[in-house]
């Protein structure tokens, strides 16, 4: 039997990482609704879940609307009878100091990164609860534990992931509902991408920039989507039954040292 067959997940952001550990949870027997805000992704998800006949369903939501989030997610709930495991992954990231950053970017990023978790537990963990327990996974990031300049509100969203974590793993635990976060290095997604054309312009190449930036890692390489899905599946498994309010980096070494290699 597959690892997840009978298990109900809900996953936020239909690209990068979310679409990865939705499609690894799907491919292992999971029922899977996928929220995201992107038409062209989310169209491009939904088609590769019909193509493989998968139980995946990707619905269209903001993830920092309440309303866009609960509709979402009842949908989701009725039409899979129930919800066993979380895992939030959307996320943006804007770059600026405090000062260059406008407010209004700030609580964007504050509202997707961390809003949606917090929209996503109340509205899934009665359901959860329901069930016996489950299982909430967290996308935070390194940023949240050491970060570069120029990406003050994108950290502060990460580190408050953190802290979120914990304090959602102490609230649930009596309720059988584990939460723990991840926290990737450089991983071969949109959002790298973005950084790498922030840094090095909207013409470059972008392999080259991901192989410079893979070079600040021990291993020297950038991450996959998919290792981190797989690490976001054992987390979210029976074998990880014993973890919970526990950040886990997956970062090839970058935060092991000080930065010089």
């Amino acid at each position: 039997m597959k690892e997840f067959q009978g298990k109900i997940a809900l996953v936020t952001g239909t690209t990068g990482i979310g679409r990865a550990v939705a499609l690894h949870l799907a491919r292992q027997g999971a029922s899977v609704a996928v929220l995201g805000i992107d038409v062209a992704a989310n169209a491009a998800l939904q088609d590769l879940g019909v193509a493989e006949a998968l139980a995946l369903v990707v619905l269209h939501a903001d993830v920092s609307v309440p309303d866009e989030v609960h509709v979402a997610m009842s949908t989701a709930i009725a039409r899979f009878g129930g919800l066993d495991i979380i895992v939030n992954s959307a996320a943006v990231h804007p770059y600026g100091t405090a000062e260059t950053t406008s407010f209004e970017a700030f609580m964007r990023c504050m509202a997707v990164n961390v809003g949606s978790i917090h929209l996503t537990a109340e509205f899934g963990v009665p359901e959860m609860r329901k069930r016996g327990g489950g299982v909430i996974v967290n996308l935070s990031s390194v940023q949240g534990h050491a970060c570069q300049s120029g990406v003050s509100a994108y950290v502060a969203s990460k580190g408050a992931i953190h802290a979120l974590t914990r304090a959602m793993a102490l609230d649930f635990a009596a309720d059988r509902i584990r939460v723990v976060s991840i926290s990737p290095g450089s991983v071969r997604t949109p959002i790298l991408e973005l950084a790498a054309r922030t840094f090095e312009g909207p013409e470059a190449d972008i392999e080259s920039v991901f192989q410079r930036f893979g070079a600040a890692h021990p291993l020297g390489r950038i991450g996959e989507p998919e290792e981190v899905a797989a690490l976001a599946a054992f987390l979210a498994s029976d074998k990880a039954g014993f973890i919970t309010g526990s950040d886990h980096r997956i970062d090839g070494g970058l935060t092991a040292g000080i930065g010089v290699r």
